[in-house]
This record gives structure tokens, sequence and C-alpha cells, in this order.
């Protein structure tokens, strides 16, 4: 009976995750840099930091390509590595809740708003005008949306080899943070001021464009996506609270989506996710759990 309506069909993202697929693109630009530069000589390693890597002599050179360029370069296998693995632990979820082209226009405006917020902080800070490579910028674009979308879920990351694990909302907090402070004294040769651009656009792509309508394509006003919607709004509770009208619980699975969920989902595409209480979550969550029985 659920299967019947076209949100609870298999989303092609399960098969093609558009997150692998820029996982496998920046390793193979890393690989292809790192050999080109290799068996190149110094002319060609000079050249791809002249025209690809973003600097404000590139842009006083007309090479505006390098807003979008620098985002796939790295300058080693490290950097490359935790840029990974922040796309692929960050980038599901925010994939799953926006779709392939929400999450490529999420992670890309962030990039290229990172990039610019670092031209702006080392021109008007004054700052020594440093090459900048890296996926950071995009990636804490990812992070900024996935703490605004699920604030209570938690990550964990390393600090040298210890794990510390916070939740998402917190990570935020202390990433803008840290990065704001970056900006203003720069420390460990770190693009700091990317970081805090891309963090912004990403908190901004959801909050702004779900709330106010911003943003005319925002995924979350297409009515097709409806199980996306119940996964991503939906979070584990431990201690279940429910409802005082037991009938409801015990609902056939279609009017238990068209009494309960529907309404809910119409308040995320008018209010944005951050707009449901408590008992609305838990509803989801119910909902979640009937389509995973399924």
């Amino acid at each position: 009976m659920l299967d019947d309506r076209s949100y609870m069909k298999s989303s092609p993202l399960e098969h093609r995750p558009v997150t692998i697929i820029l996982l496998i693109v920046l390793v193979v630009v890393f690989v292809l840099e790192s050999c080109l530069s290799f068996y190149g000589g110094p002319e060609v390693k000079e050249w791809f930091g002249e025209q690809l890597a973003l600097s404000i002599e590139g842009m006083r050179h007309g090479r505006v390509w390098q807003l979008f360029t620098f985002q796939f370069l790295h300058e080693n296998l490290w950097h490359l590595l935790f840029n990974c693995l922040g796309v692929f632990f960050l980038g599901r979820g925010v994939e799953d809740a926006l779709g392939r082209g929400g999450f490529l226009r999420l992670y890309f405006l962030s990039g290229t708003f990172g990039a610019v917020f670092q031209l702006l902080a080392t021109w008007l800070l004054r700052h020594s005008d440093a090459q900048v490579v890296g996926a950071s910028a995009g990636v804490m674009g990812l992070l900024g949306a996935f703490a605004t979308l699920f604030p209570m879920r938690d990550l964990t990351f390393f600090v040298f080899i210890f794990p510390i694990t916070l939740r998402a909302q917190y990570l935020l907090w202390f990433a803008l943070c840290l990065s704001a402070y970056g900006t203003i004294v720069p420390f460990s040769n770190v693009a700091h001021g990317a970081h805090l651009g891309g963090l912004v656009m990403g908190w901004a792509y959801i909050r702004w464009g779900a709330q106010r309508g911003g943003f005319n394509w925002h995924p979350f006003q297409t009515r097709h996506r409806k199980r996306e919607l119940v996964k991503a709004a939906s979070v584990k509770v431990t201690r279940w609270s429910r409802p005082k009208n037991r009938a409801v619980e015990d609902l056939p699975p279609e009017e238990f989506i068209s009494r309960e969920v529907d309404p809910i989902l119409d308040k995320i595409s008018a209010h944005g996710i951050q707009s449901l209480t408590p008992n609305e979550r838990q509803i989801l969550e119910a909902a979640r759990a009937k389509m995973e029985r399924r």
C-alpha cells in the first residue's frame, strides 16, 4: 500500500550517490596532478599553482576560474584524505535530504563563497597572498548544512589520534569559532577564511532557503521527496512517548501517512525541518519505522 506512492519507491541516490562520484573525482584529479607534477618537473607544478590554485594575484590577472578549480587540488595525500573523509561522512546525510542537485549546489556554492571570503579577508586584513587549494570550503559547507538539518546527531572526529564525539550543533559552533579566529589571526598554514565562508554558506543554504523560500530551487519545496524528508527530519529517541490516542498508532499505513505525516511534511515545506516540535519528529520516526518494516 505504501509502495504505491511515488515518494515511497527506492531513490536512485541509493544506487549511484553523487557523494561517491565526487570522492572518485577528487582522487582521480589528485593522482593526475601528482603524476604531472612529478614527471613534468617544477615548471608543471608551478603552472598548477599559478593557473588553478586560488590567489589574489590570480584574480588580478583575470583567472576567475580559480574560484572553482582550487576546490579539486590538494597539497598532499593527507590533505586529500581528511577532506575525503569529511565528504563521505557528511555528504551521505546531506545528499539524502537535499537530493543530487541540491547537494551539488550546496557543495560548490560553499566552496565558491569560501573562496571569495578567503580573498576578501586576505585583502582587507593585509595577510600574505598564499596560494589556496583544497576541498575543505565545500566540506565545511556540508558541515554547516548537516548540523542545521541534524543538530542532535553525534559526529566523531579526530584530534591527532584521539577520537572526540560531539553533537553536530556543537561541532558547528566549535568550527565557526576556530575558523573566525584563524581568519583574523592565521595559523597552521590553513585557509581559515575559506572554512568560515563555507560554514556560513552551508548554514544559510538550509536556514534561509527553507524558512523564507529565498531559493526557489530549494528541495524542501518539492512534494515528490517526501520519503527523503521523513528520513531527514525523524530522529532516534531513547524513550518513545506514545500518543494519548492509541488508535492513531494503530491506523492503517495509508491513513497514518495521510492524517499524521502529510501535514508535517507540508509544515517542513513551508517553514523548514528546524520548525518541527519534538512530538512531530517522533511521529516522523514512527513513519520511518513503518517504512523499514515494509
